[in-house]
Parts: C-alpha cells; structure tokens; sequence
C-alpha cells in the first residue's frame, strides 16, 4: 500500500461526503420546491454520507424499515451506489 493509494482513497471519501452532503441540501431545497424530489435526493445524500460514517447506516435502516416502499428504495439505491463507488 503506496502513498498514492492512501491519497486516492481519501480524495475518493471526499468526494464522496461532498458530494452526498450537495445531495442532503438540494433534498432539503426539494421538500420546498415543487419540481425537485426532496426525499429522494435526501435518501441519495444520507447513504452517500453512511458510506464515510458507517455508524450512520444502522440508523438510516431501522428509519427505513418503517415503511416498506422506502426500505426497499434505500436497499435498491445503497447497493446501486456500493457497485458504483467502490470501497471507501
């Protein structure tokens, strides 16, 4: 393990957090903003957020778990993004 792969892997997990925390703000502007999907962008930003804090996940699934629809949204969309970005 190199210099470059730790560097890459902390550009990678701050990439990741700032791009989910863009998602948690455009989510928050969607709950006011009738052409935006607020909860969608707000599930998007949290998963992307529980992948540099995995304390977060537990909480974000027991949340989820109360409502099947968005339960197995977020398990669509943790897995579809764990494909795409890779170990953090």
């Amino acid at each position: 393990m190199g210099y470059t792969f730790i560097m890459k892997k902390k550009i990678k997990k701050i990439l990741v957090l700032t791009i989910g925390i863009i998602f948690i703000i455009l989510g928050i502007l969607g709950l006011f903003l009738p052409f935006l999907q607020g909860i969608l962008f707000l599930i998007i930003g949290l998963i992307l957020v529980s992948f540099c804090f995995p304390r977060m996940r537990p909480h974000i699934k027991r949340h989820a778990e109360r409502q099947k629809h968005v339960s197995s949204a977020v398990n669509k969309i943790e897995e579809w993004i764990a494909k795409t970005i890779g170990e953090i």
